[in-house]
């Protein structure tokens, strides 16, 4: 019978814990001012401008730009990942991945009314980066400590990264405005802004994060691309190896789809449908960044206590329960308002269902990072969460565009019934998973990496 040779892993120093958890805290103001809260709006509303027609071209440029940046990530994550692997040069690829989101939204400053082709382009370069160092500092998580450590330690910088977005948006919500037409010229630095604060923010990260594996040599005459490509062949020619992985990974592309839909279209959704107030829109940011940071340090220690797998099956139905009421949210204030005879609004009703939306947002990510590092062997890292920010990204393509083009046809709030699917079929992928088989296969893998090297 195998023994668990990782739950022998020491943990990492705090300090180098620490500074892979402000990758998270800074990368947030990434996430929230250009992905969620204020750009979004900006380019749909502004930028594209076409409110004569509900805003439904912005809205299917805006997951177009997206779902592009998604496909490059799709189309290199896995190979980089091998390649990173080889070299154990995660940081150093880190590192090229914050430079050029560091750049590219910086230049986001240059997108005024109409230059939508610009917009587009940094848009998509920006978030190219930001996702590909996503996916690799998640790749660093199975060194800092052992398997029934590594829930706390995910939730821990899910939760520091909602902190970190936290202070990032609500600056610029309090110092820059919103991102209406007549505020252009003081809501154009948010940019700037999300860069500044990701640039100084993440300095940490480089400081104390240690690069984990050991730089193997390449034959001579191969090149790192070749490599690449070849150790991608022989992972996918051993994935039967890796069965619960496999099916967890099409859990995580049903599940991830839902959440970039909830993350990209949240506040344009509360915008257009609810048509909340500003002061609203400010509570609700507030409501989900708190929740959310509570929700991934919360469910990190129920992760380790109960397991990953079951903590994320939960999880998804709150994700449900959640996108019903997003949906339902005006005849659900008609509901209350003829049952208690009141004057409830619409956006405050949809501000209370946020708390469900906040609690799951962080708490979901943070259990699919820890079940990837259970399920990953150690020389694998960047290559299986290479895989992982694959299923990620093609999971953005498919719901960003998928909601696009519903909205385009149907309007935003029926499409919304999309998400909800998406969540019931990632609960019913995962009844198929087997977390404790799943981890035996990756120490089995270890083992023969070992008994080969003998």
């Amino acid at each position: 019978m195998l023994t668990r040779r990782r739950k022998d892993f020491p943990r990492a120093p705090k300090k180098e814990i620490f500074g892979w958890a402000m990758f998270d805290f800074a990368n947030q103001a990434y996430t929230l001012l250009i992905i969620t809260v204020i750009f979004p709006v900006l380019f749909t509303n502004v930028i594209v401008g076409d409110a004569e027609d509900q805003y439904r071209l912005g809205n299917l440029l805006w997951s177009i730009s997206l779902s592009i940046s998604y496909l490059l990530v799709v189309l290199t994550a896995p190979v980089l990942g091998a390649i990173m692997d080889f070299r154990a040069s995660k940081k150093k690829f880190l590192f090229y991945s914050y430079i050029v989101t560091l750049i590219s939204s910086t230049a986001l400053y240059l997108v005024e009314p109409g230059l939508i082709v610009l917009g587009m382009i940094l848009l998509i370069i920006s978030n190219y980066a930001y996702s590909m160092g996503e996916s690799i500092i998640a790749s660093f998580l199975p060194s800092l400590g052992p398997p029934q450590d590594l829930g706390k330690i995910s939730g821990f910088g899910w939760s520091i990264g909602y902190v970190g977005g936290l202070v990032s948006a609500g600056f610029v919500i309090v110092f820059l405005g919103e991102p209406t037409e007549e505020n252009f010229d003081r809501i154009r630095w948010v940019g700037p802004f999300a860069a500044l604060f990701f640039m100084l923010a993440a300095i940490p990260t480089f400081a104390w994060l240690r690069e984990p594996g050991v730089r193997q040599k390449l034959a001579i005459g191969e090149s790192y691309v070749k490599m690449g490509f070849d150790r991608l062949r022989r992972t996918i020619d051993e994935i039967r190896q890796f069965r619960d992985l496999s099916i967890f990974l099409i859990s995580v592309f049903f599940e991830m789809a839902g959440i970039y839909i909830i993350i990209s279209f949240t506040f344009i959704y509360g915008d257009q449908v609810v048509n909340w107030d500003e002061d609203v829109r400010i509570l609700m940011f507030l409501v989900v960044q708190i929740t959310a940071a509570l929700g991934a340090f919360l469910f990190g220690f129920v992760q380790d206590k109960i397991g990953a797998l079951i903590t994320n099956i939960f999880i998804l139905f709150l994700w449900f329960i959640g996108v019903l009421g997003i949906y339902g949210v005006l005849h659900i204030t008609e509901f209350l308002n003829a049952l208690f005879d009141a004057d409830f609004e619409e956006q405050y009703v949809f501000l209370y269902i946020g708390l469900i939306a906040g609690m799951s947002l962080g708490s979901s990510q943070s259990a699919s990072r820890t079940l990837v590092g259970l399920f990953t062997p150690e020389d694998k890292a960047a290559e299986f969460y290479g895989f992982w920010g694959l299923f990620y990204k093609m999971a953005g393509i498919f719901g960003i565009i998928g909601l696009g083009l519903l909205q385009a046809q149907f309007g935003l709030q029926q499409s919304v019934l999309f998400c909800a699917a998406l969540f019931l079929a990632a609960i019913f992928v995962c009844l198929f998973v087997n977390q404790k088989r799943g981890e035996l296969a990756a120490d089995a893998y270890d083992d023969e990496r070992e008994n080969r090297k003998k």
